[in-house]
């Protein structure tokens, strides 16, 4: 299962310089996405400390990763609402993202001024809340509208479930006018079912990147922290970044990077928090599996069964699917090999109502 993540942000947030760290590539960020141009689409593999330690153990001829592909939308989130042309083509492909990331702009550089005249990142935030927002709203006028029509020549056994879907869209409507999105309006199951045929973009987790300057990397923490008191959410989080900085470290050896990282006291790579808590708000797990010389991690909701498990790696596992021959990584890698974890009873085959684990190494048994 590849992550697909749209990237967003105001013109001159350096949007698209994050999304060269975190894709390691190397669009132009000096020129900015206009009207009648293409996204810029990258892959990045996630780094998992686990993969590596099944295939040192078990020397596998191909060890695949799990993705997350980055699209860098560059135009205005609330221009793409209105054209129905390659815009209304970019807000399509939004919409199907699984989550949102928002590059806001905190660092200083006088030769790119910022589109308002000033840094104001809580103002900034705003803006972009108020642009997502307007795009479900104009979605949901559109199908309101269609829905009167439909209920004129419905049918009476068809009037139920017209009349349901209107009433549930009335009420994210009206809480969007109140400026609470979609992934924080309290909705029961059946909304839930309704709504996710709609894929409103206030609905999909948000991940808000403050793009700092280097001299601001000693005050990150705290920029964090008290931007997370106002703004984080279930489904909603903030975290800091310095895209130029991590722009450059990317396109580096990773022993050097590292090397750089410890100079600016920086314990971790951004890029490798920023995938961490994408997880986090998609609530996704990991679990691998081990077949043909190959090695494996595929990324699932958490509370996802067996069976549907096996259907992210094809849909003939699913149809066909016999049992699940699991071990949980750390039992496996204290036995060194399956044969062994085998000897010591610690294979369990499991049916199709089991819960995948994080970690869990599975091997499916399927017929077609």
């Amino acid at each position: 299962m590849s992550v697909n993540t749209g990237i967003i942000g105001l013109a001159k947030s350096g949007r698209t310089t994050i999304f060269n760290a975190l894709t390691k590539g190397k669009a132009d960020t000096e020129s900015y996405t206009q009207e009648g141009s293409v996204p810029h689409i990258g892959i990045t593999k996630v780094p998992e400390p686990r993969l590596n330690t099944l295939a040192s153990m078990l020397h596998p001829k191909k060890v695949v990763p799990a993705e997350i592909t980055y699209i860098d939308i560059g135009a205005s989130v609330k221009g793409l609402v209105k054209d129905k042309g390659i815009s209304g083509q970019l807000l399509a492909q939004l919409s199907n993202v699984d989550a949102l990331i928002n590059v806001v702009r905190a660092f200083t550089d006088e030769s790119i001024p910022h589109i308002e005249g000033s840094l104001d990142v809580e103002r900034d935030i705003a803006t972009m809340d108020l642009e997502l927002a307007f795009s479900d709203l104009a979605l949901l006028e559109r199908r309101l509208e269609k829905i009167e029509i439909s209920l004129k020549g419905a049918k009476p056994p068809e009037h139920q479930g017209i009349l349901r879907e209107q009433q549930i869209l009335t009420k994210v409507k009206a809480n969007l006018e109140k400026d609470v999105p979609v992934r924080e309006q309290e909705l029961i199951t059946d909304e839930t079912k309704t709504l996710a045929n709609y894929q409103f973009l206030t609905a999909k987790p948000l991940l808000i990147v403050v793009n700092i300057g280097e001299e601001q990397l000693p005050q990150a923490a705290s920029l964090e922290a008290e931007l997370n008191s106002h703004y984080s959410h279930l489904k909603c989080r903030i975290t800091t970044l310095c895209g130029k900085l991590e722009m450059e470290l990317a396109q580096l050896e990773e022993d050097v990077a590292e090397g750089f990282r410890a100079e600016f006291g920086m314990k971790e790579s951004g890029v490798d928090r920023i995938i961490k808590l994408s997880y986090e708000l998609l609530g996704l797990i990991s679990f691998f599996t081990i077949a043909s010389g190959e090695v494996k991690a595929w990324s699932i909701q958490n509370g996802t069964n067996a069976v549907k498990a096996a259907g992210k790696i094809h849909s003939d596992m699913e149809k066909g699917f016999i049992r699940a021959e699991v071990i949980g990584h750390d039992d496996l890698v204290k036995c060194g090999s399956l044969s062994e974890a085998r000897k010591r009873g610690l294979l369990q085959l499991e049916g199709k109502s089991y819960i995948v684990h994080d970690g869990d190494v599975i091997t499916f048994l399927f017929n077609v």
